[in-house]
């Protein structure tokens, strides 16, 4: 990019082109000072400033700890549901900057990203939670590269995750029988705070933020529908409501007799309950409360998970509900899609992959009906 400098009057001046605007040319001329080479050395800075607008970090300076600081504050909080931003956080301040974060950004190469990762697998991190790290990576450089232009070439670009042993993958989804939920159920039975968390996500498969966010303007007991719009989230000790997961998560779950029946008595229950607490009783619209009205969340299924566990001897966490939902109805013979809709899968291939254990059954039984066909 070029200018120049001009005399006007007693001062000095530049100038450059600019870029077009409206198919015009556009030239900014501002004062540089009362002599010659003043004006040249603004106009030096001027360009400079003019190309690398935006930059107001220089490559060189930044650090690996305070470009994650950036990316996270200029990408993660804009673009990413909240319990994301908190996972990424923890990624971010857990294991990615005790290894790079006193390093400059433009010093971390290839070589020593993957040795993050290698060191990562030989610490005994399961895949899933290095395919995160490696994530966070592969989004943050190149990031770095564009549109940050912090660095000019991104280092994640050719690492890869370390191969698995696949045999001593124990990838068993957790899902419990029918028997052991009777057995929770038991456990804690009609009136117990958990009962109706528990029967509402054995009965739809729905994720527990859903459950816990489900207030009862998106129940409909006449048409028997559950509209999930939204989830609990906990920031700290405050509750807010977050939208879903994905765009399918928003969905509406036909729900059965059973559960219809089971929550109309919870309801009932709930008006009673307000009656006899009165002033005491902490009003709210929420499906899932305790005796008082107060709404429980995510934190709180943590206690019945480790009851679950430890007492009963069940491998259990409340995320079982929706795996052990699914599973019945694949083994049941429902159709892939109907439960991939659901669930709220966003594509065909995550009902699929996620339950493979189960269309594997689905296959065998389909090639005996075939035998049989050939038989008759």
């Amino acid at each position: 990019m070029q200018g120049g400098v001009r005399k006007r009057g007693d001062n000095w001046y530049y100038y450059f082109e600019a870029g077009k605007v409206n198919g015009k040319r556009k030239k900014i001329e501002r004062k540089g000072g009362s002599t010659k080479k003043e004006a040249q050395i603004a106009l030096r800075n001027a360009i400079a400033e003019f190309e690398q607008k935006g930059n107001t970090i220089l490559e060189s300076n930044i650090s690996a700890s305070d470009y994650l600081d950036y990316w996270f504050k200029n990408y993660v909080l804009i673009n990413c549901k909240y319990n994301t931003q908190q996972y990424y956080r923890g990624i971010i301040d857990n294991h990615i900057k005790p290894y790079f974060g006193s390093y400059k950004l433009k010093q971390i190469s290839s070589k020593s990203l993957q040795e993050f990762l290698n060191k990562k697998f030989l610490d005994g991190f399961s895949k899933s939670s290095i395919s995160n790290f490696n994530g966070v990576l592969q989004k943050a450089f190149r990031m770095a590269v564009d549109p940050y232009n912090f660095i000019k070439k991104n280092p994640a670009s050719s690492i890869h995750l370390p191969k698995f042993d696949e045999s001593l993958k124990d990838d068993k989804l957790k899902v419990i029988s029918r028997d052991d939920f009777y057995k929770i159920i038991a456990r804690f039975p009609e009136g117990s705070s958990f009962y109706i968390p528990l029967q509402i996500a054995f009965h739809t498969g729905m994720r527990a933020s859903e459950v816990c966010g489900l207030t009862w303007d998106y129940v409909d007991l006449d048409k028997r529908i559950i509209k999930v719009r939204q989830i609990l989230i906990l920031k700290g000790s405050t509750i807010e409501f977050g939208t879903p997961k994905t765009t399918s998560s928003n969905r509406d779950i036909l729900i059965g007799e059973t559960l219809v029946d089971i929550l109309k008595k919870h309801k009932k229950r709930q008006e009673k309950n307000k009656q006899d607490y009165q002033e005491h009783y902490m009003n709210s619209n929420f499906v899932c409360t305790k005796e008082n009205g107060q709404v429980i969340t995510m934190n709180t299924l943590k206690y019945l998970s480790r009851v679950v566990n430890y007492e009963l001897c069940i491998n259990f966490n409340f995320h079982s509900l929706r795996h052990t939902h699914a599973t019945m109805l694949l083994e049941s013979g429902a159709n892939p899609k109907d439960v991939q809709k659901r669930l709220g899968h966003n594509r065909i291939a995550t009902t699929l992959d996620t339950y493979s254990h189960v269309t594997e059954t689905m296959e065998k039984s389909t090639i005996n009906l075939f035998e049989q066909f050939l038989k008759k």
